[in-house]
């Protein structure tokens, strides 16, 4: 595989074999009518009760607010953590992608375990950890004689940071596609004498029409073989409900057809192979909340993004084709993904 796939991204891929396949049966609802969608019906109202609005808990010091909310994440208590944080805390504990959100909280306890100090003036207290003294952009204030962590103020910054996180590791999910796909076609997978794209992630059991497969300790590996055990050590595992699983906050789907913003309208599949060509759609699992842009690419490998608005994940389900017009702009995808040293939320 070419040397733009680093591990984190193969990774990636991976988790795709693992959830992707259960994303196709996804019926989905209204979406947005644009070029490269289709419609299809309107989508039921929920009926599931808002829930209740949680203000922050408050506190005797911003040391034993501080303790709280620590506690809170090292056992992985989202309703602490909500109770903590209030009602304003919702999209900051959970992003939709259980094992991100995971990451992060280690991430941060390992950044506090290693440093943390309370920088403190008579009305508010910032928090500090690791090393590098990173903010915790969430400050405790104090009203009249209790203490409390001002969630709202911290929200759109922890919000972005999350959603810039994603949205870099997406891009770079997609460029990996693109490589995988390639080294599929360089091989008859199947034994029919004819090099084709795999039109899905996971191979179907002792056939090799996907971009991963089980292999023996004597047989080449799959396109994704060498790193299945990555992403499963990073948590990342089917649905046992059947629903999509998101991988880091974006879920993915193979497009098969390009519509005429893709110089020329065609198929991909011949006759049962998908032998003209290849495309990915990556967008949101939680719109504003895991990430905001959609993104697609196909063989030609120049990743396309575009906000689709809230309507994201309904119009991207029921995307059809490749179809990159002028509402869509090209990607400047950098060169590595994620820098090894992250700010811990």
């Amino acid at each position: 595989m070419k040397t733009r796939i680093r591990s984190a991204t193969l990774v990636a891929i991976v988790a795709l074999s693992l959830v992707a396949p259960r994303l196709a049966a996804q019926a989905p609802a209204q979406p947005k009518t644009d070029a490269s969608a289709q419609q299809s019906t309107a989508p039921k109202q929920s009926t599931a009760p808002k829930p209740p609005l949680v203000q922050p808990k408050s506190f005797a010091s911003p040391e034993e607010a501080v303790r709280s909310l620590v506690a809170a994440l090292r056992a992985g208590d989202q309703r602490a953590l909500i109770r903590v944080l209030g009602s304003e805390g919702r999209t900051l504990v959970s992003s939709g992608d259980d094992v991100s959100d995971k990451q992060t909280r280690a991430r941060f306890i390992e950044a506090f375990d290693a440093a943390n100090k309370l920088v403190k003036t008579q009305t508010e207290a910032t928090l500090r950890v690791g090393p590098d003294e990173w903010p915790f952009p969430i400050p405790v204030v104090k009203t009249a004689d209790r203490w409390r962590f001002d969630t709202r103020r911290g929200r759109e910054e922890i919000v972005a940071r999350r959603i810039g996180r994603n949205e870099l590791n997406t891009m770079q999910v997609c460029l990996a596609y693109v490589d995988a796909q390639r080294e599929y076609f360089s091989e008859d997978r199947n034994g029919e004498g004819i090099l084709e794209y795999a039109q899905k992630f996971a191979s179907t059991p002792g056939k090799h029409d996907g971009l991963y497969w089980r292999t023996k300790a004597d047989e080449p590996p799959s396109p994704l073989g060498d790193f299945v055990v990555r992403a499963h050590a990073e948590g990342y595992r089917r649905s046992a409900s059947g629903e999509p699983t998101p991988y880091w906050g974006y879920l993915f789907r193979i497009l098969t057809a390009q519509g005429p913003a893709a110089d020329g309208a065609y198929d991909y599949v011949v006759r049962g192979h998908m032998i003209a060509g290849f495309a990915l759609v990556a967008f949101p699992a939680t719109y504003g909340v895991s990430g905001v842009m959609t993104f697609i690419v196909n063989h030609d490998g120049v990743v396309y993004q575009k906000d689709l608005g809230p309507t994201t994940r309904a119009t991207a389900s029921a995307m059809r084709l490749f179809n990159p017009d002028a509402t869509w702009t090209k990607v400047d995808v950098p060169t590595q993904a994620l820098a090894t040293r992250q700010p811990p939320q």
